[in-house]
């Protein structure tokens, strides 16, 4: 266990630059989704807000179907993104797509919360907390552990390729690559099933007691 934590710790202190990157992309992505609610206009608003009031009445009201239908479609979601960052890790100029990629989940997550609370005030907090803060909880450091290790896997390759001081086979270095995305992709599996279970349920209370009345 002490082995375990001091490679943590040593990855850490080696590329926290990549990871405070990283954060800081996907924080401004949330800051820039907020910037958008406002920018909105007061008919494309209400559009979205009939479309969202349409899926709160009639989506949620089928417990067994949407359940399982947003396990599915939630977890290949996940996987489908986590894929596509092991894969643009592999090649050296997918990282411009690894951040633009990171920077619009930003987005998503600031203009989800931003219109629910532009439209709905505290209530609309509320209800972005019930739909995607417990799977986000977990899936969102995932996203960013994920970008990172794509990115360091690209500067490794670089390395590897460019500097003749670079000693560690770049074959051990995938294999551990390999093995980070294995556990990303459980604990994505594991958002899945708390955005289909625990935020279903939450969003049919929140529903319920918000929209319906």
């Amino acid at each position: 266990m002490p082995k375990k934590r001091n490679i943590i710790v040593n990855h850490l202190n080696q590329y926290y630059t990549i990871y405070i990157f990283t954060i800081i992309l996907f924080l401004t992505g949330i800051i820039f989704g907020a910037i958008i609610v406002n920018s909105m206009s007061w008919i494309q608003k209400q559009d979205l807000y009939f479309y969202l009031e349409n899926f709160f009445l009639n989506y949620l009201s089928d417990n067994n179907m949407a359940q399982t239908d947003l396990f599915k479609n939630a977890m290949l979601y996940h996987i489908q993104f986590l894929a596509l960052l092991f894969f643009l890790g592999l090649a050296v100029i997918g990282l411009p797509i690894i951040w633009v990629l990171l920077f619009v989940k930003g987005v998503a997550v600031g203009f989800t919360v931003g219109y629910f609370v532009n439209q709905l005030g505290w209530k609309g907090l509320m209800l972005a907390f019930s739909s995607i803060a417990s799977q986000n909880m977990i899936i969102i450091p995932i996203y960013i552990i994920a970008s990172a290790f794509a990115m360091i896997f690209s500067f490794t390759l670089l390395q590897s390729i460019f500097s003749k001081r670079y000693k560690l086979p770049v074959i051990q270095v995938f294999y551990r690559y390999i093995g980070v995305f294995f556990i990303l992709t459980i604990g994505a599996t594991i958002a899945a099933g708390l955005e289909s279970v625990i935020s279903f349920k939450s969003m049919q209370m929140i529903s319920d007691y918000f929209i319906k009345k």
